[in-house]
């Protein structure tokens, strides 16, 4: 089948990676990646961190240059959307009306950002962050001394927040549950980053929900739900994403919080593969259905999805890890901690800024947040994918090695 069309709906993370894997793998046929945005694929974390506070450029974080894609002829078609997947007649229709035969079709198409949905949001000024332009526009709204609101207190947000209080700005995050990150973590590690960030001159607010936004010509103000209101110059609001699975939908695909895959990336069609955060997969080590938004997953999904179009097929089952970068902190969690039943701290968290919080299920580690401990952050991952019983006082006790644990 190596012969055939392969076409890639999504110049994401996953396309990136994919695309190339074929090749490797010996795909001979065509391959296209079709993108509605008008850039190669490029890193996303950047842009709440080193793209928006300016220290690296948009060549810095070009997943691969242009000239790995022309070596491995890899087409794009970008600045135009798919409209419609024809399953019958195997064609994909683009939004120019356009319509592209296939053998093989690949959906990477990522998530949607969620949109304030109150009085206000579509002023000039209010932003989110999901894309080169989005950060190209608040740049022209940022500047010392200026008022910033950032609504959402997720990783997103504060990693955005870090970035604009050490350019000088004024800082109000507005998270509307009762602690910052509380979708994500415990309440032991929201408290220390809500630390973290009122050290650093970051006003956080919780319970607080956004009622309106205001201004004459552009932003002026935000207005919550317990009548307090916040200055702003410009808003980014970080509230969370949702899969992209409207064309898979139209399909009459699968879809289950996320575009429904088997181990080997496959579809309910099997002429029609998906991979990264649009899909919703079976995670072997954790024995459920999950839906991983992280480069980690996009990456090895996409080598799992290009294996099996390779006639090589693997069943996926990597140990989901993520990251994130605030100030002088490196946060680098692996695996998914729901379920757990108790947490073990490796350090302190109520001071200084190095610990490691491990969380526990039956007495088995099945996952880390490692805060600047990259020794703990590896050496747990291998205690969660091993799977053999914890001493929790051992583990807790910093003069015990982990390796010893393992």
């Amino acid at each position: 089948m190596s012969e055939g069309t392969c076409i890639i709906v999504g110049a994401s993370h996953a396309a990136a990676q994919l695309a190339p894997s074929l090749r490797q793998g010996g795909w001979k046929g065509n391959i296209t990646i079709i993108g509605n945005d008008y850039f190669l694929p490029y890193h996303r974390p950047p842009l709440s961190k080193e793209y928006l506070s300016g220290k690296k450029s948009f060549d810095d974080i070009l997943i691969r240059p242009p000239a790995v894609y022309r070596k491995a002829r890899i087409r794009f078609l970008l600045g135009v959307r798919a409209e419609v997947i024809d399953r019958e007649s195997k064609r994909l229709v683009l939004d120019d009306a356009e319509a592209i035969p296939y053998d093989k079709l690949v959906l990477t198409v990522g998530s949607e950002i969620r949109r304030l949905n109150v009085p206000g949001a579509e002023l000039p000024g209010v932003f989110y962050l999901r894309e080169i332009s989005d950060v190209e526009q608040i740049k022209g709204f940022m500047g010392s001394g200026k008022n910033a609101v950032i609504v959402g207190g997720g990783y997103i947000g504060l990693e955005t927040a870090a970035v604009l209080v050490k350019l000088g700005m004024n800082v109000t995050v507005l998270e509307a549950l009762p602690r910052v990150l509380a979708r994500v973590t415990t309440a032991e590690i929201s408290a220390f980053y809500a630390r973290i960030h009122r050290e650093e001159g970051v006003n956080i607010v919780t319970d607080a929900l956004v009622k309106e936004i205001s201004g004459s010509k552009s932003v002026e103000r935000v207005s919550c739900e317990d009548g307090r209101s916040y200055p702003a110059d410009f808003i980014i609001a970080g509230i969370g994403i949702v899969p992209a699975t409207r064309l898979a939908e139209d399909a009459g695909l699968e879809v289950r919080n996320g575009i429904v895959v088997d181990e080997y990336s496959r579809t309910s069609d099997h002429d029609i593969l998906a991979a990264g955060d649009c899909t919703s997969h079976h995670n072997r080590i954790y024995g459920r259905r999950v839906r991983l938004e992280s480069v980690q997953n996009a990456v090895d999904q996409a080598m799992n999805a290009a294996a099996t179009l390779c006639g090589n097929p693997k069943p996926y089952g990597a140990l989901p890890w993520f990251w994130s970068d605030q100030y002088d902190l490196k946060l680098q969690i692996a695996g998914l901690s729901e379920g757990f039943d108790r947490v073990v701290v490796r350090g302190t968290m109520k001071t200084g800024r190095k610990f490691s919080a491990f969380y526990l299920k039956n007495g088995h580690v099945i996952a880390v947040d490692a805060i600047n401990s990259p020794q703990d952050f590896m050496l747990g991952k291998r205690m969660i994918t091993g799977g053999s019983a914890t001493d929790a006082a051992m583990l807790a006790d910093e003069n015990v090695p982990l390796k010893q644990l393992l």
